[in-house]
C-alpha cells in the first residue's frame, strides 16, 4: 500500500505532507511520490514497531519503536486512517513467518557463504606458498624437471582446481542469497529497456536494403514517369527533344507541376545511388500523368526521410545524462543532477546479468544512497560535490567509514569501469565480455583481492553476446535490427562518453589534491 500523510517534522514545520510506502514488512517515506526513485528519507519495521491511536483525533496514529524511532503521522480523514491502520496490522501479523523464514534462510547462506570465503583464504596461501617453493627450485640450472617439482606442480594444479571449485559454490551460494527479489529494484524514471533476447540476432545487411529500393522504383517503371536509360543514344536524344517541346508549350500552365518534377529528380539521383540502378527521369505524358507519378515520388520521398530519421537508444533516452549537466563556478559539480545522472545509468548493470553483478549494483547504489543522504541533510550548503567533500575535510568525516566522501571515491571508480566498458564497446568491441574484463584490469582490479577477483572472473561467464546486449539498449524492440540504431548508439556515446569522463577528472584531482585516494584492498 501507498499514499500520502502527514507527518510531524517539528513545532517550526508542523505537519509536512510525505509519501509513504508499505513493502515487505517496512513502512518508508519520501518528499514526495516523484521523489521515491531518490532513496526514502527514513523508514521503519512493522515487525517491531507497536500501533497507536489517538484517542481524542480521529485521524491520527503513532508508530514507535521504544527507545528508538516514533512516527507520528496524521490521514487526511478517518477513512483514510482505518486503510492504513488495517494494512499496517496485517503486515505486522503476517510478518512474523515470513520474516524467520527468511532471516533464517539468509542467516544459513550468509554462514555457508563465510565458510567457503574462510576456505577461499587458506587456499589462496596455500597457492601462493607453491608457487614460491615452485619458482626457487625452478631457479636451478638443471635441464630436466626434477621429481620434487614434477610433484610440486601436480600439488599446484590439484589446488588450483579446488579454489575454482570453491569458488564456483560461493557463487552458487551468491545467486540464492541475492535473489531478485531481495535486490533494490531499478530506480523508476528510468528508460524503457527491451529485454534481452537469449539468441544472436542477425543484422539485416544494405544488400537488403537495395533490394527493397530497387523493387520499389522499379513499380514505378509502368507509369511513364521512371525509365531505365537503356535506349540507344540516337532514340533517347530523339524522345528528349520532343519531351522537351511538349514541356514548353505547357509551360504556362504547368509551372507548379515542373518545379516538382525538379524536386522529386534529384530524389531519383539519391535513390539511383542507393540501388545501383541507372535509372533517368523522363517529363512525357500528360498533366496528370505527371501529377500522378509526383505524388508517387513524393511516396518514395517520405519512405526515404522516414528512415534518415534518428533512432532513439538507451543513452538518448535518458531524463538526465552527464552530458545534461551544466557546472558551477569553478568546475562544481551541481550534486542533485551528478547523482541523478548515476541512477540512470544502474540499468546497464542490469542488462550485463541481473545476479551475477548484483552486488556490483547493490555496492553502486548503496554509494548514491550515501551522498543523498549527505546531501538532503543541508541541500542548500552542499550544492556541489565539491563543497560536500570540503565540508568533511573541515569537520574530520572525509575518512570516517561510510561518510560521503568515502562514498564518493568508490562511486567515481565505478564510473570509471562503466565508462572504460562502454568506450571498449563503442570503439568496436564486440566480445563483451573482453570489453568487460579489460576495463575491470584498469580500473577497479587493483582495488580488490583474490576473493573478489575470482567471484568477478566467474561473473563474466555470464556476460550476455554483443547482439544481446544492443538489443537490451534498444528503446523500441526490433530496432537493433536496423542500422541506424548503431549509427545513433556511437552517436549517443560520443557525446555521453567525454561528458562522463570530464567530471571524473575534477573529482580526481580533488581528492589528489587532498590526498582522499586510497589504496585499501577489499
Amino acid at each position: 500500500m501507498e499514499g500520502m500523510l502527514y507527518k510531524w517534522t517539528n513545532y517550526l514545520s508542523g505537519w509536512q505532507p510525505r509519501w509513504f510506502v508499505l513493502a515487505g514488512g517496512i513502512l518508508s517515506y519520501y518528499d514526495s511520490q516523484e521523489d521515491t526513485w531518490k532513496g526514502c528519507k527514513g523508514s521503519i519495521k512493522m515487525a517491531v514497531c507497536e500501533i497507536q491511536v489517538h484517542t481524542n483525533d480521529s485521524t491520527r496514529m503513532e508508530l514507535i519503536i521504544p527507545g528508538e524511532q516514533h512516527f507520528y503521522l496524521k490521514a487526511v480523514n478517518a477513512a483514510e486512517r482505518q486503510r492504513w491502520l488495517v494494512a499496517l496490522g496485517s503486515s505486522k501479523a503476517c510478518l512474523t513467518d515470513s520474516r524467520t523464514k527468511k532471516e533464517k534462510e539468509i542467516s544459513e547462506n550468509t554462514e555457508s557463504l563465510k565458510k567457503k570465503v574462510s576456505e577461499l583464504r587458506l587456499y589462496c596461501d596455500l597457492l601462493l606458498h607453491q608457487v614460491n617453493n615452485l619458482k626457487e627450485n625452478a631457479q636451478s640450472n638443471q635441464p630436466n624437471p626434477t621429481d620434487l617439482e614434477i610433484e610440486m606442480a601436480t600439488l599446484l594444479r590439484s589446488t588450483c582446481n579446488t579454489f575454482m571449485n570453491t569458488l564456483e559454490e560461493c557463487m552458487q551460494i551468491a545467486n540464492a542469497t541475492f535473489r531478485p527479489e531481495l535486490l533494490h529494484p531499478t530506480p523508476p524514471g528510468s528508460p524503457h529497456v527491451a529485454i534481452i533476447k537469449p539468441n544472436r540476432i542477425k543484422l539485416h545487411h544494405l544488400s537488403s536494403y537495395s533490394c527493397t529500393k530497387r523493387n520499389e522504383l522499379n513499380n514505378f517503371q509502368n507509369g511513364s514517369t521512371i525509365e531505365q536509360a537503356n535506349f540507344k543514344t540516337q532514340e533517347k536524344s530523339q524522345s528528349e527533344n520532343d519531351d522537351q517541346h511538349q514541356v514548353n508549350s505547357r509551360r504556362g500552365s504547368t509551372e507548379n507541376a515542373e518545379a516538382e518534377r525538379m524536386d522529386n529528380s534529384e530524389l531519383v539521383d539519391t535513390a539511383t545511388e542507393k540501388c545501383g540502378v541507372n535509372i533517368e527521369l523522363q517529363p512525357s505524358g500528360t498533366e496528370d500523368e505527371i501529377a500522378e507519378g509526383s505524388e508517387e515520388l513524393s511516396g518514395i520521398n517520405t519512405t526515404l526521410q522516414a528512415e534518415k530519421e534518428e533512432i532513439q537508444t538507451f543513452f538518448s533516452a535518458m531524463d538526465q545524462r552527464f552530458n545534461d549537466i551544466e557546472f558551477e563556478e569553478d568546475n562544481g559539480i551541481p550534486t542533485l543532477p551528478f547523482l541523478e545522472s548515476c541512477y540512470a545509468i544502474v540499468p546497464v548493470l542490469d542488462k550485463l546479468g541481473p545476479t551475477v553483478f548484483a552486488p556490483v549494483k547493490l555496492d553502486f547504489v548503496g554509494n548514491i544512497k550515501k551522498i543523498n543522504q549527505k546531501y538532503i541533510t543541508d541541500s542548500i550548503r552542499f550544492t556541489t560535490l565539491q563543497k560536500i567533500v570540503l565540508y568533511e575535510l573541515e569537520t574530520d568525516e572525509a575518512t570516517v567509514r561510510n561518510s560521503a566522501t568515502e562514498a564518493l571515491l568508490w562511486l567515481k571508480r565505478g564510473l570509471k569501469f562503466l565508462k572504460g566498458f562502454l568506450e571498449e564497446v563503442n570503439n568496436g568491441e564486440k566480445d563483451i565480455q573482453k570489453a568487460l574484463n579489460t576495463s575491470y584490469g584498469r580500473t577497479l582490479r587493483q582495488y580488490h583481492g583474490w576473493v573478489v577477483r575470482g567471484v568477478f572472473a566467474l561473473a563474466l561467464r555470464a556476460a550476455p553476446f554483443y547482439e544481446g546486449f544492443m538489443a537490451a539498449l534498444a528503446v523500441n524492440e526490433g530496432d537493433e535490427q536496423k542500422e541506424a540504431f548503431y549509427e545513433g548508439m556511437q552517436r549517443d556515446l560520443n557525446q555521453y562518453l567525454p561528458a562522463m569522463g570530464r567530471q571524473i577528472e575534477i573529482l580526481d584531482a580533488l581528492y589528489e589534491e587532498y590526498n582522499l585516494e586510497s589504496d585499501e584492498v577489499v
